[in-house]
């Protein structure tokens, strides 16, 4: 990407929202867009990391052999009534509805009824089943406090994946297999979550847990036993039944040691039994002849919330103030953004950059004329690029400069050389989250894990 397309406000932040201080640095750096509250608009670096979350999450759900669909987001009102969720939802001022000539229709806030809609035209025999069908789409929900950005707003995008199975024991199975899901999914986008007991709220259904990231940003508590990471939103202190419900649901007994902690939602998962398959008279054949309705399990995950989640984690703070971005290795759209110091260093910039566009690497170019060497540094640590490549006095001709840009080390290389490294650095990050790019400083020595790596010689920059 060259820098001068992109829309990049040349941005010199001083000070920050203190609850939400990387949200405040894109909206400031035109990175998001802010239409109305809670209602936002992706620049290309965001948007292209919330693609790459979406990347991963598709890859671990099919490895799981789940199914990708995509739903209506405009619903009509009768399948809501069938549920009868309809009345609910607009008494409690959670759905954005849309009224024409053909009917009344509501924007998606979930996608229960439209799934099971559409199970019951596709599945009607027990050889179908278990089906787990998934999809990434945008949702809406009137929220009275919009908080946090991405965190909470009235538009979303969010995954929601339904199990179609034959009793509770099909149930269990496919729950757990989304739970195993999850935790790989959370693992290589760099988030520690811890499962914990939850209540299902207006969703439904007799089981569900909960997949939170402890942070002082978020709206939920949770209390946690720090040696085993069992806990339970403390929501769940509201049942009648609370005490039973741990016990024979999650094995919890003794609450006295657990600790209090803030913690962000990423995702839900539910045992929903029969609740909408009976409401909705969806049914399949089962092996006697029988019909039958459909065990169902309900999976979510808040893909602009982890967006935000990530974001904010990735934070660079300095002795004065909070000073930009580095996005992790695993997800980052763009490994390097390069930088000049002068117009002649300018086009061994633009030289290296088609290089690395010939090696499959995404880079970013600053191809802007205006800015010094030192605010071009300040936008690459706003723009969140993991790596910054500098040309200037430091480097001979063949020469670069390599910044980290969460630690501010840097080292001189070859390029021949930072082109080998980034090249098996982005084919590494893919199966290691934790892969960085320092791991592999000695790669100039035509070593690395004891392979042998071929440096292209005629690379002259």
């Amino acid at each position: 990407m060259k820098l001068s397309k992109a829309g990049i406000k040349n941005a010199r932040i001083k000070e920050t929202d203190p609850n939400y201080p990387v949200q405040d640095i894109l909206l400031q750096s035109g990175q998001l867009s802010q239409y109305s509250s809670g209602i936002y608009g992706y620049n290309n670096v965001p948007l292209k990391v919330k693609q790459n979350i979406e990347r991963i999450i598709k890859e671990e759900l099919e490895k799981k052999d789940c199914i990708e669909v995509e739903l209506p987001t405009l619903q009509p009102r009768n399948i809501w009534e069938e549920s009868g969720r309809w009345d609910k939802y607009i008494r409690e001022g959670t759905m954005l509805t849309v009224k024409s000539r053909k009917g009344e229709f509501g924007l998606a806030p979930t996608a229960e009824e439209a799934i099971v809609d559409f199970a019951r035209q596709q599945i009607s025999s027990h050889k179908k089943l278990p089906t787990i069908y998934y999809q990434i789409g945008e949702k809406y929900r009137d929220e009275l406090r919009n908080r946090g950005c991405l965190l909470r707003g009235k538009s979303f995008l969010m995954m929601d994946a339904y199990s179609f199975n034959k009793g509770e024991e099909d149930l269990q199975q496919s729950y757990d297999i989304i739970k195993d899901a999850y935790m790989n999914i959370f693992k290589r986008l760099g988030l520690e979550v811890i499962p914990v007991a939850a209540v299902s709220g207006a969703i439904g259904g007799n089981k569900s847990e909960e997949f939170m990231v402890l942070s002082e940003l978020g709206e939920d508590s949770v209390l946690i036993d720090e040696e085993s990471k069992k806990g339970f939103n403390v929501e769940v202190l509201e049942r009648p039944d609370y005490k039973e419900y741990l016990k024979n649901e999650y094995g919890i007994e003794d609450i006295s040691k657990l600790k209090k902690k803030k913690a962000i939602e990423l995702g839900h998962i539910f045992q929903l039994g029969t609740k909408y398959s009976d409401a909705m008279k969806a049914n399949y054949v089962n092996e006697k002849g029988q019909e039958v309705p459909f065990y169902m399990g309900c999976y979510g995950i808040g893909v602009s919330r982890t967006l935000a989640t990530i974001y904010e984690k990735s934070l660079i703070r300095d002795e004065r103030n909070n000073s930009g971005i580095s996005l992790p290795v695993s997800i980052a759209p763009y490994l390097l953004q390069v930088i000049a110091s002068d117009e002649e260093k300018q086009k061994r910039a633009e030289a290296l950059y088609e290089v690395l566009k010939d090696h499959g690497i995404n880079s970013i170019l600053d191809d802007r004329k205006e800015g010094s060497l030192g605010s071009k540094i300040r936008d690459c640590q706003i723009l969140g690029t993991p790596y910054l490549g500098i040309l200037g006095n430091r480097t001979k001709e063949g020469e670069i400069e390599v910044q980290i840009s969460a630690t501010r080390e840097s080292k001189v290389i070859k390029v021949a050389q930072l082109v080998a490294i980034l090249k098996k650095l982005d084919d590494n990050r893919k199966k290691n989250p934790n892969a960085k790019l320092e791991d592999y400083w000695n790669i100039g020595e035509k070593k690395l894990d004891n392979n042998s790596i071929e440096l292209d010689d005629e690379i002259e920059i």
